[in-house]
């Protein structure tokens, strides 16, 4: 007979499985103990038996499993409806004077924003700036954007040779693409 280093005998060749003794601090040190007809070897061998998934845990812990999950579950939800709220609507736009105009070296400066308030995505959108003067002579301006996502905000600005104020300013949206 020998001994092993938990004050536990095992025979050369009994078909028998010993359990040995746990500590109740050290869980995660639970050995058995195979037979040796058990081990192609003829030693005895140990194994680790799987250890229960819900043992260990605290209620904090399932506490904050449920959160997170509820978490990523509402937000899940939030991307869903959205989606599905704007997936059909079609591009529609609103260009707004952002600024007042500003006067830089002889020229005049019309800030502006343009903002698509349908749901689906637009590509080249023009926008001109039309400038009807009281003495006839009129001017235009012309902006691109390549790109206008749903509900997306982008910046521009045009720049006059005659003050703005002094006729009949019209911006407006020309046409745009679909991807």
């Amino acid at each position: 007979m020998q001994a092993c280093q938990y004050n536990a005998t095992v025979k050369a060749h009994s078909p028998e499985r010993l359990y040995l003794p746990m500590d109740e601090k050290d869980s995660a040190a639970e050995e058995t103990w195979q037979s040796s007809a058990d081990s192609p070897t003829g030693a005895p061998t140990a194994t680790t038996p799987p250890a229960s998934s819900t043992a260990g845990r605290s209620p904090a812990e399932w506490i904050t499993l449920a959160l997170s999950t509820f978490v990523l579950l509402a937000i899940v939800a939030l991307v869903l409806y959205d989606w599905q709220l704007t997936r059909n609507i079609p591009p529609a736009f609103r260009v707004e004077i952002t600024e007042a105009t500003r006067l830089t070296e002889g020229r005049y400066y019309v800030p502006f924003t343009l903002k698509n308030t349908g749901g689906r995505i637009a590509r080249t959108v023009q926008v001109i700036a039309e400038l009807h003067l009281t003495d006839g002579n009129d001017e235009t301006g012309e902006q691109q954007f390549d790109f206008l996502s749903g509900n997306e905000r982008k910046k521009g600005g045009f720049v006059f040779e005659h003050n703005p104020k002094s006729g009949d300013l019209i911006v407006r949206v020309a046409s745009f693409g679909l991807p």
